[in-house]
């Protein structure tokens, strides 16, 4: 497993990290516990060292089965966790014209730190990441008050590093705050779909020296070749929603048309996402959900150092597509 340097935090972290939202055991269905744990126990075997998680995935149930399998090896030491506080309101994205006291206010910080070290056996938190963020709350009255509870908390040696988890589709909404030191970490939607990440946010991150963490590089499993026309999905499975109406078709017509850039850089779609997302030098890490072994196994083969070309990833760039589906 190869690794790069996670900003300016002074953790080195394995390229490709373990998103535990999947194994939150609410939104996303049909994984077993047993199942869950055998990946999280892959993971640290093949070299994964980079764990993110967040409070809201199953109410805490994916930081508590991170803790549990980290207690278990006694591997507490040698990675690095990251997780988030939810937005008080509950809503995402952000949205501007919500009092920041209804999203941040700084009793909600601590409280929501505290709650994570509980469920992850911890007593400090590597990385906190606030799990949504506007710009516009920079200009709100209670942002001072929120700030200096996190450095508090910072100071306390209950959180190392702070970062933000920006809005979905919406780099441009975390631009501002991420000029505060406090920050050093940004998490962000970024994949052969979505490449908005690449205007504003890739360059703000390397003259910050902040560690980027990629999320949702499969575009919740559409770049994997995982989901067709017919695709059935558990009961209460949020992909229902995801992919509701003629989403999935379309889906699967825009990832069967990476099919022909596959050959001796990419075998599989998922190889070929991955690769991609690895490819911008400012990118710290990759978080694929991971809810099987068989996952975490092809998952971790990508990092061997092999680079797509130049010449592909001009080729992959007419397949970027703009659209939002978490938002509407």
């Amino acid at each position: 497993m190869r690794r790069r340097r996670l900003g300016r935090t002074g953790f080195e972290v394995s390229e490709i990290g373990f998103g535990g939202w999947g194994i939150g055991g609410t939104m996303w269905r049909g994984v077993p516990d047993e199942e869950a744990l055998r990946a999280l126990d892959s993971a640290l075997e093949l070299g994964v060292d980079f764990f993110d998680t967040a409070l809201a995935y199953g109410e805490g149930h994916s930081e508590r089965l991170i803790g549990r399998v980290l207690r278990q090896r006694g591997a507490r030491g040698r990675v690095v966790v990251a997780t988030k506080v939810p937005p008080r309101d509950s809503v995402w994205p952000g949205r501007a014209s919500t009092p920041l006291a209804e999203v941040f206010p700084a009793r909600w910080i601590r409280r929501s730190v505290e709650a994570s070290l509980g469920n992850l056996g911890a007593e400090v938190l590597d990385v906190e990441q606030l799990h949504v963020w506007n710009d516009a709350w920079l200009d709100d009255p209670a942002w001072p008050d929120t700030r200096a509870e996190m450095e508090r908390l910072r100071d306390e040696g209950k959180v190392r590093h702070w970062g933000i988890s920006v809005n979905d589709h919406a780099p441009d909404t975390a631009l501002r705050v991420l000029e505060d030191p406090l920050l050093e970490t940004v998490q962000v939607i970024y994949n052969i779909f979505d490449r908005l990440a690449e205007r504003e946010l890739f360059p703000l991150a390397r003259r910050r020296g902040l560690g980027v963490i990629v999320r949702v590089p499969f575009d919740e499993g559409a770049l994997a070749g995982a989901v067709a026309p017919d695709t059935a999905f558990p009961c209460g499975d949020w992909r229902h929603r995801y992919f509701r109406d003629d989403r999935r078709e379309e889906a699967w017509r825009r990832a069967e048309a990476l099919r022909a850039f596959l050959g001796t850089e990419a075998a599989t779609l998922s190889e070929l996402a991955l690769r991609f997302c690895l490819a911008p030098p400012e990118v710290s890490t990759v978080i694929p959900g991971m809810r099987r072994p068989e996952h975490v196994r092809a998952n971790a083969a990508v990092s061997d150092g092999r680079a797509l070309s130049a010449d592909l990833l001009e080729k992959l760039r007419p397949h970027a597509w703009n659209k939002n589906w978490y938002g509407d």
